[in-house]
């Protein structure tokens, strides 16, 4: 079998349209060994931290395209997504980017179980195992949201999932896991490695305790548990609690927040997108109108645009403080929201407000905010899907956000997209949530490609 430590073969593992099933080893590959080899596999940025999925952010609502956008889109996949077009999908790159992170995990877990030698630094092995379980469970989980429905008890045993690649055998076949079996690799995956990780460590695009705990309380948030959502942002939390003060930012900067900040607890970016790329999308204008005359946010995030598209605006809030590559990463705000959503939707109403309100006091002009109060759980809930969606736009998240938002009737959307005079629909829960599996990932690895 193939358990190969790529060095100068590594840019072009996975490359190639079955590259991933037929990587060979040549002269240019060493075998890994040692922690130290192990080290280096971990801190592999390119491939570790970057790279995921995007489609789900390109088919969902925070923006639009005029027609000519649209056109302009060079990526043919891409113009597709935005549409939602059952026209398959030619470019497999975020498929294989994403298990080239878990291929790569699995390597540092085989090379730690085959340690000829007991490792005389235990506290270095148990990182090291911790991290590679975590950027394997969060591989395994941006791949979810895209390419899968939704979690739900009553189906997701018979739904399928996605391949649970385990091992660093690059030749096996590997099918879909259902939804149950999926969400179980990353919970247990991700739990593992918050039993093993150190906290509060300083290298952001390393994760620790406190992203394990973070990347638990977003899947059980997908799937629906509010009590463990709960329970792992608040442990979360407990490590970390930072926020960034806006009123600290430069907001007439071109990119006003800074990579790397002390609200991230683990970095992560996806791919680039055309139709994703400033000049193109413009903000929703509802949402925009959303933001509060006070709420600095809107300066933060948004720049006004010029010329034919006054009038429109462009996202500017990146905290990968560039505008290629999406951040996907967690931070602790993302914490405050699913604790107090979980809260709210547990009945902690007390708590789900302190939570909320203590986020938008750093969002607001200094002394301006007055605290949001109710009594009525499912008003406190709106307010705070509300924020959410204000807070985490172009994270990776709304498209995750809305299929589990939509089996809820109280929250449930019709998307449209107007391209050339033509009205494009998506139904709540249609079948299309579960994006396309690149036609060469399924003709290679002999995969069930998502229904329609």
């Amino acid at each position: 079998m193939m358990k190969y430590l790529i060095t100068v073969a590594l840019s072009t593992l996975f490359v190639g349209c079955s590259d991933y099933l037929e990587l060979k080893p040549d002269q240019k590959m060493v075998i890994p060994e040692t922690l130290e080899d192990c080290e280096l596999l971990l801190n592999d940025y390119p491939t570790m931290n970057s790279g995921f999925p995007i489609m789900g952010e390109v088919s969902a609502d925070n923006y639009y395209l005029t027609a000519t956008s649209w056109q302009s889109v060079s990526l043919i996949d891409e113009r597709n997504g935005y549409i939602w077009s059952d026209e398959m999908v030619t470019t497999a790159t975020p498929w294989q980017t994403s298990y080239k992170a878990i291929y790569q995990s699995n390597q540092v877990l085989d090379v730690l179980e085959n340690l000829r030698t007991k490792p005389a630094d235990l506290t270095h092995f148990n990182e090291l195992k911790g991290a590679a379980l975590f950027f394997r469970a969060f591989a395994f989980h941006q791949l979810l949201t895209n390419y899968a429905m939704n979690y739900s008890v009553t189906n997701a045993s018979s739904m399928p999932g996605i391949p649970l690649r385990l091992k660093p055998e690059v030749d096996d076949v590997v099918k879909r896991a259902s939804l149950t079996d999926s969400y179980a690799q990353v919970i247990a995956d991700f739990k593992s490695a918050a039993s093993l990780l150190p906290a509060d460590g300083a290298l952001k695009a390393r994760p620790y305790r406190e992203a394990a705990y973070g990347g638990l309380a977003r899947t059980y948030l997908d799937m629906g548990m509010y009590e463990q959502a709960y329970l792992y942002a608040d442990s979360a939390l407990h490590v970390r609690a930072d926020l960034l003060d806006y009123n600290s930012l430069n907001a007439n900067a071109s990119l006003p927040i800074a990579r790397f900040n002390m609200e991230v607890l683990f970095h992560a970016i996806t791919s680039t997108s055309y139709a994703l790329a400033q000049g193109a999308a413009k903000i929703d204008s509802n949402l925009y109108r959303a933001y509060e005359q006070n709420d600095l946010r809107k300066k933060v995030f948004f720049k006004a645009n010029t010329g034919a598209n006054a009038g429109t605006y462009a996202f500017k809030g990146s905290y990968n403080n560039t505008t290629s590559g999406m951040f996907v990463g967690l931070t602790t705000a993302e914490m405050y929201l699913i604790r107090a959503e979980s809260a709210a939707r547990l009945g902690k109403i007390a708590a789900a407000l302190t939570d909320l309100n203590h986020l938008m006091k750093s969002r607001w002009l200094t002394g301006l905010y007055t605290d949001f109060y109710s009594v009525d759980k499912n008003t406190i809930i709106a307010k705070i899907l509300a924020e959410r969606r204000k807070e985490l736009l172009f994270r990776g998240l709304r498209w995750p956000d809305l299929k589990r938002l939509n089996i809820d009737e109280r929250y449930k959307i019709q998307l449209k997209r107007i391209v050339d005079g033509k009205e494009y629909l998506l139904e709540p829960n249609s079948l299309k949530y579960a994006l396309l599996i690149p036609q060469d990932a399924i003709d290679e690895g002999k995969l069930e490609q998502n229904k329609r």
